[in-house]
């Protein structure tokens, strides 16, 4: 079994734990039922034996209708702890698949922003269900299939071995052999399973992707290609699939075999000893039962380890998720974060994205509380890396981020994020109500402080022409809003939030001229005794900032006012500023 397997019957073990008393009651309950079931041939033997012993006298008759009663009544509790067994099982289901899914979902979102940038959404919500849909079929597989099996199995071997020891020794023998080929075949498409789960787990992946990005496939014309290798990859699961399952198919072959020798070998052996008189027509009836018993629970059990297997690859992709360590984390004793006077500094900070893609290397900065800074440069330059390390997306290879004198790496990541606001170039919207979106900037704000935020950050206006107004729901991602709308929630949210620490990044991207002057007005109220950092593009945005810096290769090469710098002959800003004001010149 690999580590993995492991792991993940470890998760649904700890899970489990917390559950025991209803978990331990349905296993004897289903252990009750089960053995109860197994018994009722014996009185079957009994009556048969009865039924050939002579004329139907009245003690034979008594005798009949006393088994018959016995049966009776076995057959009401077999059914009896059935029942309560299936309510006890549900009960225990329901609970640890509650557990588990929350479990999944508060350590997926524990990992970090780039972990969710290199992984498709669709995947991993498609991970996360099938790890609690495969406990579920586990679970039923234990206590339906495999815990009746054990029970019928021992009680059978028991009573055989009691009519004859050879018997019970022949079917001994046969479940060895039986058990040694179901363990070898299922190892042997152990692997191949999960070839398939990673075939499904990418084809699914691909189509999520496309539905996202439905409008690109449209407009550049990507219909075809995408189809092309939409069908590529699903070809490619169909391969494997009808692998997986003809490789099903042939061990049912070999299954079925195994049986009719069972069944002729254990009817041969039984004439052999009834010619002996070693048996009863009772016990020939007591055979069958029990054969039909073996073959239906033993038929099954193929099928069964399979499928436990099966669903084990089902879980193994979300085990590894929860066994990957995350990779940004608070450090020990990581205290809550004192903004104080928000003063922010970079000191001989290096970092790159990759071995070969370094970006800052003993980069210095200092942003002093209250102080309004930009950055402007060219894309790649490094300027949204700076806002991306100072909220803590990536870990530092060198140097460290103070802020009013604590090192980030050293609070409490939640205490970070809660004293910073971001607008960013693309807000996303969760698909939920206009309130709701405004509202996660501060969930316990009232309704009047998000209408406040609304009217200040001028998304009131339309919001109130929407059929539903602040209840009307965005879509996912928010695309049912413009991107200037969509910019503008963005903007209340931060808003209602007043962080100390306010972060622009290209915030007036999406805004028409006339919004852009209303947004403006909106964040040089929401400035006011903040610190501010603004990335643009659109050097018009950063007129009235305190100090601007312009980024090349991870170094800032200029900095002053925007007067200081669109005088400065020769210059960068210079240059922008002339693109830009000026039209394009030669």
């Amino acid at each position: 079994m690999q580590g993995s397997t492991k792991q993940t019957l470890k998760f649904y073990w700890q899970a489990s734990r917390k559950y025991k008393i209803s978990g331990v009651l349905a296993l004897l309950s289903t252990i009750i039922s089960a053995a109860v079931g197994v018994i009722i041939p014996i009185y079957y033997k009994n009556l048969f034996n009865i039924l050939t012993s002579g004329r139907a006298t009245d003690i034979i008759m008594s005798g009949l209708f006393s088994v018959l009663f016995i049966i009776i009544g076995l057959k009401f509790l077999e059914w009896l702890f059935y029942r309560i067994g299936d309510f006890l099982i549900a009960n225990f289901q329901v609970n640890n698949m509650a557990d588990l899914s929350n479990k999944c979902f508060t350590y997926l979102h524990k990992h970090s922003f780039s972990y969710f940038n290199n992984n498709f959404g669709g995947a991993l919500v498609k991970k996360v269900k099938w790890f609690t849909n495969a406990f579920e079929v586990i679970t039923d597989t234990l206590f339906f299939n495999l815990i009746p099996i054990i029970v019928d199995v021992a009680i059978i071997l028991f009573v055989l071995s009691n009519v004859n020891i050879y018997l019970g020794l022949g079917i001994l023998v046969w479940l060895f052999l039986f058990l040694a080929v179901n363990w070898i075949f299922v190892k042997f498409k152990f692997k191949y399973d999960i070839q398939r789960n990673e075939a499904e787990t990418f084809t699914t992946g691909l189509l999520a992707d496309t539905i996202t990005n439905h409008s690109n496939v449209k407009l550049f014309n990507g219909y075809k290609k995408e189809t092309e290798n939409y069908a590529q990859a699903v070809e490619k699961l169909r391969r494997i699939r009808k692998f997986t399952w003809n490789l099903s198919n042939i061990f049912n072959l070999l299954q079925g075999l195994l049986m009719v020798f069972l069944e002729i070998g254990t009817l041969y052996l039984a004439i052999k000893l009834w010619q002996k008189n070693s048996l009863t027509v009772g016990d020939f009836v007591l055979i069958q039962g029990y054969l039909g018993t073996i073959f239906m629970n033993f038929w099954n059990i193929g099928r069964v380890v399979r499928n436990i297997y099966e669903r084990l690859s089902d879980a193994e992709e979300m085990t590894v998720i929860l066994s990957t360590p995350h990779e940004i984390k608070d450090a020990p004793k990581a205290q809550e974060l004192n903004v104080g006077r928000g003063r922010i500094e970079f000191k001989d900070v290096c970092f790159n994205y990759h071995k070969t893609r370094e970006i800052f290397k003993k980069f210095n900065l200092t942003i002093e509380s209250g102080e309004k800074a930009a950055f402007v440069g060219s894309s790649g330059a490094g300027k949204t890396t700076i806002v991306k390390l100072l909220l803590r997306m990536h870990d530092l290879a060198g140097g460290k981020i103070l802020i009013n004198g604590q090192n980030i790496a050293r609070v409490k990541q939640e205490s970070l994020w809660r004293n910073i606001s971001l607008v960013p170039q693309d807000p996303i919207l969760f698909h939920r109500t206009l309130m709701e979106n405004i509202r996660y900037g501060r969930p316990e704000a009232t309704d009047e402080e998000v209408y406040t935020a609304a009217k200040a950050a001028h998304c009131h206006e339309f919001i109130i022409n929407t059929p539903e107004g602040y209840n009307t729901y965005v879509g996912e991602r928010g695309i049912k809003l413009s991107g200037g709308e969509r910019q503008r929630i963005a903007i209340a949210r931060a808003i209602l939030r007043n962080a100390p620490i306010l972060i622009l990044d290209e915030a007036t991207s999406s805004l028409d001229s006339k919004s852009e002057v209303l947004i403006q007005d909106a964040l040089d109220k929401l400035m006011k005794g903040k610190t501010v950092i603004v990335i643009a593009h659109r050097l018009s945005t950063i007129r009235k900032m305190d100090r601007i810096m312009v980024i090349k290769r991870g170094q800032i090469i200029e900095e002053g006012t925007h007067e200081e710098l669109a005088s400065r002959a020769g210059g960068i800003y210079q240059k922008f500023w002339q693109l830009q004001a000026g039209g394009f010149i030669k």
